[in-house]
């Protein structure tokens, strides 16, 4: 243990003699290779493109004095990112590993058509996603990505959704592709849905087009 660390000792003073004081030459007047070689993976073929110029556009100089920051600033804005991995291979190549977010609806905001990604982020509806389901109203995204969240631990595949309704008590209406309309009470449950799923198999109420679960513990049917 003592001999590892004397090692890292001596390491670290070699460099600290390299870096700081041989010759008086400041860090920034030393020359390392420039970055020659980006990769960025995980978009498609466009996408990854566009993302690569503009890092391209910061004008890196070499991985020893990169600004990490102005990296991550871009890529947090670009709204089709979820997750991401920055990797520095030395000496002169970098590579930075994308998760693209999955759209999940549609929602107007101020007149434009956008996508609602997992990331919490609204793109434009550049993409043919017209089988996403579509939401009325104007819920927080935050709101939206919890009243997913609930509907994903519940039985409940949120595939048969064609439209959503939210309303400005905090309350949400499902409508299904089957047509059928789901009134949900405003502090809903996974129970809740599950409790509205199991009337919707049963074959004496599936002819029901609409199903009201605002009372707890209740379902009213109406055709």
């Amino acid at each position: 243990m003592h001999q590892r660390k004397g090692k890292k000792i001596l390491i670290y003073f070699f460099l600290l003699l390299l870096f700081g004081s041989i010759n008086n030459i400041g860090l920034s007047n030393l020359k390392f290779k420039e970055i020659d070689n980006i990769n960025v993976v995980g978009l498609n073929d466009y996408e990854n493109a566009i993302l690569l110029q503009k890092i391209k556009d910061l004008n890196l100089k070499n991985l020893f004095l990169i600004n990490k920051k102005e990296i991550i600033n871009l890529i947090n804005h670009n709204t089709l990112i979820e997750k991401y991995n920055i990797y520095k291979k030395y000496p002169s190549s970098l590579d930075i590993n994308i998760k693209k977010t999955k759209f999940l609806a549609r929602i107007n905001n101020n007149g434009e058509i956008y996508l609602i990604g997992s990331n919490g982020k609204l793109s434009k509806n550049d993409f043919l996603n017209n089988k996403l389901p579509f939401i009325f109203g104007k819920p927080d995204i935050n709101e939206f990505l919890n009243f997913k969240k609930i509907i994903d631990q519940s039985k409940f595949s949120f595939n048969e959704i064609a439209n959503l309704y939210f309303f400005p008590s905090k309350r949400w209406d499902l409508e299904l592709r089957s047509n059928t309309i789901i009134k949900l009470p405003q502090n809903f449950t996974k129970d809740t849905l599950d409790l509205v799923l199991d009337f919707l198999h049963n074959n004496n109420f599936k002819d029901n087009k609409i199903v009201d679960a605002r009372i707890k513990n209740q379902i009213i049917l109406n055709d």
